[in-house]
């Protein structure tokens, strides 16, 4: 099967053939990940990390992907040490490192900006976050985690739970979920529901979710707690953000008579108990290790396509 996507903007631009084969190719990039084989598939290649906004799991697994497959890495890790400092627009910072490098994994405030940087150069983009858009690569290691622990994704119960309202990686996940065969549940506080547009877009597609405030009324049935935290940088009012922190607490009492798995995108503050980390139910640890096969097999995908 051939790869069908130059850049990777959004969840929605896959079809689901196009997950599945990054699924299968993960499957081969792990033992080269976990460092059981070595690869120099992208030797001499160079990957360019634009990264506007702070990043830990993200970029070091995109800048450990690109090793592990024999390339470099050239970039920034934080904007206040680029020209953008010196006023420097995003189309000439884009363009700049599209001339020196063979792909673009880009992380912005601005919603819309990796597709922006798609249009402007002519290597492959990665959008790598956009503002409260979407974070695609994230959404296709949380279906492999899935995958990897129950060997399916279809037939699931899964309840996305917490910032739903401004979490990127919820948006892109609901609409990954939706080209399975999947039970969703969304919940939040009120101000902080999915977005209209997207549930709109999920019942468009037949998929119907449920909607609550209540942890509790979906603790029986799940097979996964897919818990955000709440995002403080995308509030527009602070006030607001300090009535709704800590809405949610999932601690190993809440769930340790279920055989559920808790995951999360990370970073955690107050949403996940620390007594849960050593529990069966903590799995977000082992999610944030997928970033780096699915990575992996991304960036093979997308660059020997360009090539």
């Amino acid at each position: 099967m051939v790869f069908n996507q130059k850049n990777i903007i959004s969840i929605s631009d896959f079809s689901k053939d196009d997950i599945e084969y990054i699924l299968r190719l993960s499957d081969k990039m792990e033992p080269i990940a976990r460092s059981r084989k070595t690869s120099n598939v992208l030797s001499g290649k160079l990957l360019g990390m634009l990264f506007y906004e702070p990043s830990t799991r993200t970029r070091l697994s995109f800048e450990a992907s690109m090793k592990r497959l024999g390339g470099s890495t050239i970039g920034f890790a934080e904007a206040n040490v680029s020209s953008a400092t010196k006023g420097e627009n995003l189309t000439d910072t884009v363009k700049i490192v599209g001339e020196y490098s063979d792909a673009i994994v880009i992380r912005h405030n601005m919603e819309g900006a990796a597709r922006f940087a798609s249009g402007i150069v002519d290597v492959p983009v990665i959008n790598a976050g956009d503002g409260a858009g979407q974070h695609p690569t994230q959404t296709i290691l949380d279906l492999y985690t899935m995958k990897k622990i129950f060997g399916k994704i279809d037939d699931l119960h899964v309840a996305l739970i917490g910032d739903l309202k401004y979490g990127r990686t919820v948006h892109s996940l609901a609409y990954a979920l939706a080209m399975f065969d999947v039970k969703m549940s969304f919940v939040s506080p009120p101000e902080l529901k999915m977005p209209e547009g997207i549930v709109h877009d999920l019942n468009k597609a037949g998929v119907s979710v449920q909607q609550t405030d209540d942890v509790h009324s979906v603790l029986e049935d799940s097979d996964i707690f897919y818990v955000t935290r709440i995002q403080k940088e995308r509030f527009p009012d602070p006030e607001e953000f300090s009535r709704i922190k800590g809405a949610y607490m999932i601690d190993k009492k809440l769930v340790e008579d279920t055989d559920l798995i808790v995951m999360h995108p990370l970073p955690r503050i107050d949403e996940i108990s620390y007594d849960l980390d050593d529990t069966k139910h903590a799995k977000y640890f082992e999610q944030a290790f997928y970033g780096v096969p699915v990575r992996m097999a991304l960036l093979k995908s997308i660059i020997e396509s360009y090539e």
